[in-house]
């Protein structure tokens, strides 16, 4: 059975930093591509702001994260990581990670709806 639980979330001051972690269970984490998302109350879809493809061949960032946030993996301890930077009020989300095996023709990395496997999200909250 696929689990995919986040931790490191947590009540930051703007500014700071936090890094969030995401273990794999039931799988091999290195042949999987990986995805961070964000929901806020305010959208009605989960924003795709972080991507990194099998084999760490290619990343992309949402414009709102570029040059904060950095995703990785550690295959060995069957982890990814999202390391947040530079934190502002309007990242406070909740994130999830997800992972998705190959993606199907005309999903983009940054599409919710691209993704097979989900973790439960975990509260991120920046105060000013």
């Amino acid at each position: 059975q696929v689990q995919l639980v986040e931790s490191g979330g947590g009540t930051v001051q703007s500014g700071g930093s936090l890094r969030l972690s995401c273990e794999f269970s039931g799988l091999t984490l290195e042949h999987w591509n990986l995805g961070w998302f964000r929901h806020t109350p305010a959208k009605e879809w989960r924003e795709g702001i972080s991507c990194l493809s099998r084999g760490d061949v290619s990343t992309y960032y949402a414009d709102s994260v570029k040059d904060r946030f950095t995703i990785s993996r550690d295959n060995a301890k069957n982890t990814m990581f999202l390391q947040m930077n530079s934190l502002k009020p309007e990242d406070t989300a909740v994130y999830y990670c997800a992972i998705v095996d190959e993606f199907v023709r005309g999903y983009e990395c940054y599409d919710p709806a691209a993704y097979d496997y989900w973790g439960r999200g975990i509260q991120v909250t920046v105060a000013s």
